[in-house]
């Protein structure tokens, strides 16, 4: 998409599944202003920090967007994932494509609401935790707080932080040992695992 160029609330655009039992599968996602789903060479590099750690492991995909990361988790044979979005459309989106893909109420969980929020809700200690928030928000922050306030992980986690790169200065819990990092011209992305 070209710079400057407004996206119109409501089109379409779509993720691919890089990987797994839906290798090459495209899924409809919204093409929204604030919407920006994982490139794949982005998810490539992820999931390849990531390759032995998905199989049998519960996610949280906090703020889903398109839930491209949490599909990709699924189509890894991830457990379960429990996805976070507010946008309805989006939310409704991800529960279409999850439909699709006939996944069962057992492997996702679909929560609509202020990630921030609904965290502080769940019950469960997960393995992988995905934070890629809107930009330009200081949610990186709060996220990080509510993890470790609410003992979302356990020592083995993996905790992956996508943000802007001009606020990649966050602190982490000092439980979290940075794992893997990677820096474009205005994304920083980094895996911590829970020592």
């Amino acid at each position: 998409m070209k710079r400057g160029v407004k996206k119109q609330s409501g089109s379409t655009g779509s993720i691919r599944v890089i990987s797994g039992k839906w290798r090459g599968r495209k899924l409809p996602v919204l093409d929204a202003v604030g919407l920006r789903p994982t490139t794949d060479r982005n998810k490539e590099t992820l999931f390849n920090w990531l390759m032995s750690d998905v199989q049998s492991s519960k996610c949280l995909d906090m703020f889903s967007g398109s839930g491209g990361l949490g599909i990709e988790c699924l189509s890894r044979y991830a457990d379960s994932v429990t996805f976070i979005e507010k946008d309805k459309m989006a939310f409704e989106t991800i529960r279409r494509n999850l439909e699709t893909l006939n996944v069962g109420a057992e492997h996702a969980r679909l929560h609509k609401g202020n990630a921030l929020e609904v965290a502080r809700t769940l019950n469960c200690v997960f393995d992988i935790v995905f934070v890629d928030p809107p930009f330009n928000q200081q949610l990186v922050p709060k996220s990080i707080e509510i993890i470790a306030k609410m003992n979302l992980v356990k020592s083995g986690s993996k905790v992956y932080i996508e943000c802007e790169r001009q606020n990649q200065d966050y602190a982490v819990p000092s439980d979290w040992q940075l794992s893997k990092e990677k820096q474009t011209q205005n994304v920083s992305s980094r895996l911590y695992t829970v020592v």
